[in-house]
């Protein structure tokens, strides 16, 4: 099974243990499911200025404040906020930051911030998914849609050095993880987890590899927030 989105989850105040996985090409959801289909368009918006400032809480204000920033229009994501470090800020949806079964919860708002390189490679995907999900494709069409895109290179291998900030205090992951602990995530087209280490007993670094979309992602706790104070 290939899997997609890692979500991660605190077993206890002090470790970042455990990666909750959903998969993008996985079966038809259940119709008994809370969120079993796309909700109305507005439930999904926020107001302007506090989806730009809920963005910039994914990193460190010495990042956040001269990052572009991107909010959710009605056919997808658009620049609010010209950048000038080249970092990237986003609230992103259901759709791409949430297990299948919050696929379509319309609550779910995750703060990420993206460096240039992931800003160049990773986010395009996104931004693409969201465009299509707007655009009325259901789930499994756009996971189609996507692993096509990157095969036919429409859609860009990662830039080395691709990494995002997600140590935002607010947000909400979904019913099935409200909060991810604060943690920082690197990208790399598909490689092997083993060369950093991850994934064993008493690594601190999670890792997770999608065969379809050719992609390796590392995540590995921090011990503050983006406000500076403790996240344990």
């Amino acid at each position: 099974m290939t899997r997609t989105q890692t979500h991660l989850v605190l077993l206890s105040t002090y470790a970042l243990v455990a990666a909750l996985v959903a998969s993008r090409h996985a079966a038809a959801q259940d119709a008994k499911q809370p969120y079993a289909t796309m909700a109305p368009i507005d439930q999904y918006l926020m107001d302007r200025d506090a989806e730009i400032a809920l963005a910039r809480t994914a990193a460190p204000e010495s990042i956040s404040r001269d990052a572009e920033v991107v909010v959710l229009g009605r056919h997808g994501f658009e620049t609010s906020v010209k950048g000038k470090n080249g970092f990237v800020c986003i609230v992103e949806r259901s759709w791409t930051s949430a297990a299948d079964a919050d696929f379509w919860n319309p609550k779910v708002r995750t703060p990420i911030c993206y460096n240039a390189a992931a800003a160049h490679s990773l986010l395009p995907r996104n931004i693409k998914r969201t465009e299509l999900i707007l655009a009325g494709r259901t789930q499994a069409q756009v996971d189609e849609a996507i692993v096509a895109a990157v095969d036919k290179k429409e859609l860009p291998a990662m830039e080395p050095g691709a990494m995002c900030y997600m140590m935002s205090k607010q947000g909400y992951g979904g019913d099935t993880v409200e909060h991810w602990p604060s943690h920082v995530m690197f990208f790399y087209s598909q490689t092997d987890p083993a060369i950093w280490g991850a994934n064993l007993p008493g690594s601190p670094v999670l890792a997770m590899s999608d065969d379809h979309e050719h992609l390796t992602e590392f995540a590995i706790s921090v011990q503050r927030w983006s406000d500076g104070t403790e996240s344990r």
